[in-house]
């Protein structure tokens, strides 16, 4: 499994932890094709080769941003058919994370934004330091998500909060999320810190190895994955 991505790092922890960080914060690490391909080849080949990995966790590059969303810089240049070609790379991306074996936990440092807030959503788990701010704001551009967040957020917060959201692309705190049942934690420092890390990856990685599995096989998650991978087909 290889480590020398362009838009990701990847890094190996201790107790078959490996933290996988968004990387371009000049960009508030703003999804762009390159990044969709970086993420799609790595959790595709988790579905092929864990090598002793037992928990994943993403974050975001810098303080300031887990993933404004899409690249717009990039995207204001492209025809119709090359974005249509790239939303079909964010499609593939976002299945291979939802199809991660192992746990994945999303660590959100600052904003999270339209395909930055869909990709947390993707996890099994949020937790978030305390400057974090979560927002589908694709309806702002007069497109609506396009990655799963129609399908996962009502899941997490309720179908008429969901709506709200996803229909005045309002942002929300991540106190918010906490008391919605979106996020999992609140932290007062950076999530992917060292001592973050360790703190919420070791109770899981030194659980059973088979977690995932039988995770797998209760009913609400079979459905949930079902129909992401109907809307993005």
């Amino acid at each position: 499994m290889r480590s020398d991505f362009e838009t990701i790092t990847v890094e190996r922890r201790d107790n078959g932890i490996m933290l996988i960080t968004l990387n371009r914060p000049e960009a508030a690490n703003a999804l762009n094709t390159q990044m969709g391909l970086d993420l799609m080849e790595l959790f595709e080949t988790f579905s092929v080769a864990l090598d002793g990995r037992r928990i994943v966790i993403l974050t975001g590059g810098g303080s300031k941003a887990f993933c404004a969303g899409g690249d717009l810089k990039q995207r204001n240049g492209m025809t119709d058919e090359a974005w249509q070609a790239q939303h079909l790379v964010f499609e593939r991306m976002l299945r291979a994370i939802l199809a991660c074996p192992i746990p994945l936990i999303a660590a959100v440092n600052g904003a999270a934004y339209g395909g930055g807030c869909e990709i947390a959503a993707a996890a099994d788990f949020i937790y978030a330091s305390d400057n974090a701010r979560f927002a589908l704001t694709e309806v702002t551009l007069g497109i609506m998500p396009g990655t799963g967040g129609t399908q996962n957020l009502p899941r997490a917060v309720g179908e008429r909060r969901a709506k709200e959201i996803i229909l005045t692309g309002r942002p929300f705190t991540a106190r918010e999320a906490f008391e919605w049942s979106r996020s999992t934690a609140v932290s007062q420092r950076s999530i992917a810190s060292s001592a973050s890390v360790g703190h919420v990856g070791e109770p899981i990685s030194g659980a059973g190895p088979n977690h995932r599995t039988w995770l797998e096989w209760l009913p609400w998650e079979r459905s949930r994955r079902s129909r992401i991978h109907h809307v993005c087909a």
